[in-house]
């Protein structure tokens, strides 16, 4: 193949296929190959140089951190109600199966970030990884990016925080704790479903509730606050007050300190995902789907009312204050009013 003059000698005898696709959003994105390995059954790594680590938030969105940093876009979580999914059609790329397979990978992400930290117009504000695809979902097994970037932010003093489902950040927990020495770290945890069962349907690629709820509790005894986002709450499928208690109860006992709950929203293309899913496994539930959305990315705020009514009480129950979306991603120091994100942070 045109690229085996360029591979290791062990990475020609891997056993993975490489093939260099046409699509010219991948082109421009950097593309220095794709990987297909049988360890990734049907996945594709398209793997790029990319010019810029961090992504400055615009000034018109309400996300309340002005940096962010993601190392792949795509996610093998698969979660159907993702909201990133659109993000992937900037690379001419689908936002339903595509999004679940083709992950692209920024290989020299921790070598770009480093330089951009150097800078002298560098100011040092926080820095959120987890605003659009999880930065420990299981390619981070594979190509073991975060220590690079954990390590990058905090020789250059900058504070940090980490949003994630996927239970390798145990792997970094030792890490984390050394920079935590010399920046302000924050570390959040996202779960929502208890049910084995209904996890696998929305979540298929995810880590189990249970190796979860075990890692909000290996985030505790390694000394870091842990909160949890509880996000989205699943209309009609996982609303009810005892599931709610349910799984505020489980997040307290393993020693989460605070719980942000939050409803579904289904923006741009994640919406004809996620109800072509809910149609071909909950048809009955469709008809309270448009009645709660509508037309619309939000629920009815009729919905948000009673859903809010219905967390407030429980989370007070349990201990777990609620927190906004900005204060897992910003020092409790440097909070600012803001709202869940309205657009994913992009390339």
């Amino acid at each position: 193949m045109r690229w085996d003059a360029q591979l290791l000698e062990s990475e020609k005898d891997s056993g993975e296929d490489f093939a260099r696709p046409a699509l010219p959003g991948l082109e421009r994105a950097g593309l220095v190959r794709s990987v297909q390995t049988p360890e990734f059954s049907g996945v594709t790594f398209h793997e790029v140089l990319c010019k810029s680590a961090l992504n400055k938030v615009p000034e018109g969105s309400r996300v309340p951190m002005r940096w962010t940093i993601n190392p792949t876009r795509g996610c093998l979580h698969q979660c159907v109600y993702c909201f990133a999914r659109g993000s992937h059609e900037y690379l001419d790329l689908d936002a339903g199966r595509d999004f679940d397979t083709q992950i692209v990978v920024k290989v020299n992400i921790a070598a770009v970030l480093r330089k951009e930290l150097g800078r002298r117009s560098w100011k040092r504000e926080t820095v959120a990884l987890g605003t659009n695809t999880d930065p420990y979902h299981r390619a981070e097994g594979r190509y073991r990016l975060m220590p690079g970037i954990i390590g990058a932010l905090a020789d250059h003093g900058t504070p940090m925080s980490i949003l994630t489902k996927g239970t390798l950040l145990r792997r970094d927990l030792p890490l984390l704790s050394v920079a935590a020495q010399s920046v302000p770290v924050t570390i959040g945890i996202s779960l929502a479903l208890l049910d084995e069962e209904l996890r696998r349907q929305v979540e298929p690629g995810a880590p189990s509730a249970r190796a979860r709820l075990d890692l909000i509790t290996a985030v505790r005894e390694a000394g870091f606050d842990c909160h949890v986002m509880a996000s989205p709450i699943l209309p009609a499928l996982k609303d009810s007050r005892a599931e709610l208690d349910e799984l505020f109860g489980a997040l307290a006992a393993a020693g989460a300190t605070s719980v942000t709950a939050s409803e579904l929203f289904l923006r741009g293309p994640t919406r004809n995902w996620y109800l072509t899913w809910l149609g071909d496994n909950h048809p009955a539930l469709l008809r309270t789907y448009r009645r709660i959305y509508g037309r619309g990315s939000h629920p009815a705020p009729e919905y948000r009312q009673w859903l809010r009514e219905r967390i407030t009480p429980l989370l007070e129950k349990h201990g777990l204050n609620g927190m906004g979306y900005d204060e897992i991603h910003v020092p409790r120091n440097q909070v600012a009013t803001a709202q869940p994100p309205v657009q994913p942070t992009l390339f």
